[in-house]
């Protein structure tokens, strides 16, 4: 069988559940093309031998440029914070590799113009992790909307919600603007922007108003790495610094098919660890996505007979009807975060292997899209006004 070899830049949180997918596929699918975990990259030697060996790759380099310019080398999975995603992928797609790229698809919408005007020029591939869309019950959403289950979309009410980040964490790169770009914006509204694009199949076309806030203002400076979650371990100094991205942004928009939605991403919203969903009311029906209960669907079928009309809990581990499940375990063996990746990177081997994926895959052209409606949102909230997507070419 045909081997893809595989280069990861970064390593970290997303390195591990990067990791844990592609050395999965092979247990669990059967693609037309098999990755090889090749080499990973970190810019500590120790602790990129260390990744490695835990991890199964074959090797680790302190080079990227090196790694990905490697004639042996097929994909690049770009995992680096965002401040890195540009410069990696145009490297790579100038090598004429494949990329995956970690989401958002860059720090600024300038990057993101350069990332896919690169990639139309490059016989290589991408893709973009999105890796919610890899849950079998948000694939089960796509598939009932694109059966017409729901009829006319009218409103979609998203949301992305977390607690970890209060006055204890310090001054990761996750909140200074240099390094990512945004705060809870590009972070976790683009998950959701991408959602309920991927599940309605209509377009953001308008910001009708939006808010952004910092709360913490200032963190104390980081005094070493991190212990492998997004901040644990991470030790803080007695100084500290400013922080230069949003820690709540919420935006109105108008959507192509005519309806309205709302979408909503914290950091600080206690008791909400991780609570990444949506609700999208049709003429027809609805349906409803918690994250945080990823193997339930709600679905809502209004064609029933009114006296039987009621939200149904699907759940989506049953193999044949709901996408992915027949690779892992029997009805209701629940699956966790790290199958989404898994899932996705199958549908990678996929694509790679002429074949279609399971559900669609973000490419950096879709995955522009969504930095496009992030960008809208943000001019929205510093300029206080509405803000047409045409503005955002």
């Amino acid at each position: 069988m045909r081997e893809i070899s595989v280069a990861m830049i970064g390593q970290g949180f997303m390195g591990r559940t990067h990791s844990n997918a592609w050395s999965q596929i092979p247990r669990f699918f059967k693609p037309p093309v098999m990755p090889v975990m090749h080499t990973v990259f970190g810019r500590n030697a120790e602790a990129a031998k260390a990744f490695a060996d835990t991890w199964g790759w074959k090797q680790s380099s302190t080079d990227w440029k090196a790694a990905v310019a490697d004639p042996a080398i097929d994909l690049v999975d770009v995992v680096t914070p965002n401040n890195m995603h540009a410069e990696v992928a145009l490297a790579a797609l100038k090598a004429g590799k494949h990329v995956a790229c970690e989401k958002p698809i860059s720090r600024t919408i300038e990057e993101a113009r350069l990332m896919v005007a690169a990639a139309k020029e490059s016989p290589g591939k991408t893709f973009v992790w999105y890796n919610y869309r890899r849950c079998p019950a948000v694939a089960t959403a796509y598939n009932l909307v694109k059966s017409g289950a729901l009829g006319t979309i009218r409103h979609a009410r998203a949301f992305y919600l977390q607690d970890w980040a209060d006055e204890s964490i310090p001054l990761i790169w996750r909140f200074q603007k240099e390094g990512s770009g945004a705060g809870s914006h590009g972070d976790l509204n683009a998950h959701i922007v991408d959602m309920v694009r991927f599940v309605t199949g209509e377009e953001i076309v308008e910001i009708a108003g939006a808010i952004a806030e910092t709360f913490i203002k200032e963190r104390k400076l980081v005094t070493g790495p991190t212990a492998g979650g997004i901040a644990a371990g991470v030790g803080g100094a007695e100084k500290t610094g400013p922080v230069t991205v949003d820690d709540a942004v919420l935006f109105l928009a108008r959507t192509s098919g005519g309806g309205v939605a709302s979408f909503e991403a914290a950091r600080q919203a206690t008791g909400n660890q991780n609570r990444n969903g949506f609700e999208i009311n049709g003429s027809k029906g609805a349906l409803k996505f918690d994250f945080e209960r990823m193997n339930e669907l709600q679905f809502y079928d209004a064609t029933r007979p009114r006296a039987v009309q009621g939200w149904t809990t699907i759940m989506c581990t049953h193999g044949g009807d709901h996408p992915y499940a027949e690779n892992w375990w029997p009805d209701a063996h629940v699956l966790g975060y790290e199958h989404g990746f898994t899932n996705q990177a199958y549908d990678i081997l996929r694509v790679l292997g002429g074949q279609e994926p399971v559900v669609p895959l973000p490419d950096f052209e879709d995955a522009y899209q969504t930095q496009r409606v992030l960008e809208a949102a943000m001019i929205s909230a510093i300029e206080r006004r509405p803000v047409t997507l045409d503005e955002v070419k």
